[in-house]
């Protein structure tokens, strides 16, 4: 990944020195559960322990003679001690070391995602409760619709995110798994207490069953799950784009002084890190792909799929590390701007409270289809000539008859619209 959007603590998770560090661990756990089994003395086993991580170059420079890394790997700590290396390795395929390994990272990963999604999440609340009363119009086809508030749209934010805190708690459960079975899964030169003994000693469940590789379902269930959380935040920040354009400016992404929007146009405040965002979540999208093409492999397992994770595992928790936390920033410092707000409500001219005429007009007896082509026709006029919808209902008879015009004005109260609001706060304990 590039280094622009790798942040300290994920960028060490997916260091290939922190992998090869990984594969260590799982190397000496196994060690560790052939030692409690009698196969490995305690000395040898004290031995073993000393076996630190070697250096990225020299495992790079042996990779480079045998074009195998996990044998590189081995070679490399095996220069480090005597005889009792012979019991490195014992038993095991190389997919037993990685893919152990990489529930490990996963799991790390998922939790500095999971710590990122709470951050997120407490900021959209935060605003939620703030902007709750601000009344802002709500837009269906990229048309007025009828109000809102803008505290409910960032509520429908929160919801959104506390599922995809759960589908990423369901995934990280799916992948923290690792296995000790063998070249094709059957335990032939490893029995399974071994297994047992590793994974417990490492925090992972142990996979129920396995090939030589534990199955891609579970990663491409991991995989897709970030890029369902990326496309979430996708959404958010198209929102904010869309409310950031000049004809409505409703809000307005974080603009620092000093901050430069254009390189010709001095005056530009572009919502770019809500592009980037949605930009990200393209390629989130295209990696979630490619982890469900790996999970069909051949037989007990091929190697189609060990090249693209090498790019779609790290690169997937980089990206979304970073856009949760790109995103956070954004909401904490979004500036809006409720007056704007107000003004493009009351653009129509009362059109947006159609239905709520349709409505009362019904409930005072006539057919829907009367009522809304009465409600229709001056709507029509009024959409089309700027007249004030309104003033037109109060010039018709056919109006006047069953509504007078405190009744009508009552229908134009932005209030009527988001009497109801506080239930759904009240849900969501927000309230």
């Amino acid at each position: 990944m590039l280094p622009r959007y790798t942040r300290p603590q994920m960028g060490k998770i997916w260091s290939e020195e922190h992998k090869f560090a990984t594969w260590l661990q799982v190397e000496l756990a196994v060690c560790e559960a052939w030692t409690e089994h009698g196969v490995v003395s305690a000395e040898d086993m004290a031995k073993l322990r000393r076996a630190r991580t070697p250096s990225l170059e020299r495992i790079l420079e042996i990779e480079r003679e045998i074009d195998h890394d996990l044998n590189a790997f081995l070679m490399a700590v095996v220069e480090q001690l005597g005889d009792e290396s012979r019991f490195l390795h014992l038993g095991l395929t190389s997919y037993d070391v990685e893919d152990t390994a990489t529930g490990i990272r996963l799991r790390d990963a998922a939790d500095l995602l999971l710590e990122g999604i709470a951050s997120l999440s407490q900021v959209l609340e935060e605003a939620a409760v703030v902007y709750k009363d601000v009344p802002q119009i709500g837009r269906t086809h990229g048309v007025q619709a009828e109000p809102i508030t803008f505290g409910y749209k960032l509520l429908v934010w929160v919801d959104e995110m506390r599922r995809n805190r759960q589908r990423l708690e369901a995934a990280r459960e799916h992948v923290a798994v690792g296995k000790i079975s063998g070249a094709v899964g059957t335990h032939a030169n490893v029995p399974p207490a071994i297994e047992d003994r590793v994974c417990v000693s490492l925090g992972l469940m142990v996979a129920p069953t396995s090939t030589q590789i534990i199955q891609r379902d579970r990663h491409a269930d991991f995989v897709t799950t970030l890029a369902v959380i990326a496309s979430s935040l996708d959404k958010f920040a198209t929102e904010i784009r869309n409310l950031q354009r000049t004809e409505v400016l409703e809000v307005e992404e974080p603009f620092e002084r000093g901050r430069v929007g254009s390189s010709a146009m001095p005056h530009k405040r572009n919502p770019a890190r809500c592009e980037r965002i949605s930009g990200l979540a393209r390629l989130m999208r295209s990696y979630a792909q490619t982890a469900l093409e790996n999970v069909a492999l051949w037989h007990e397992r091929d190697i189609t799929n060990s090249a693209p994770e090498r790019v779609i595992f790290p690169d997937s928790c980089i990206i979304l590390d970073y856009m949760l936390d790109l995103f956070k920033r954004v909401m904490a410092d979004l500036r809006v701007y409720p007056e704007n707000m107000l003004r493009n409500l009351n653009q129509t001219r009362g059109l947006v409270y159609s239905e709520a005429v349709l409505l009362a007009l019904i409930n005072q007896g006539l057919t829907r289809q009367e009522a809304y082509a009465i409600v229709q026709e001056h709507a029509t006029t009024a959409w089309e000539t700027g007249a004030d919808f309104g003033a037109l209902l109060k010039g018709d008879p056919r109006v006047t008859a069953h509504l007078d015009e405190e009744e009508i004005d009552a229908l134009f109260d932005v209030r009527h619209h988001v009497r109801h609001i506080e239930t759904s706060y009240k849900r969501m304990g927000l309230s």
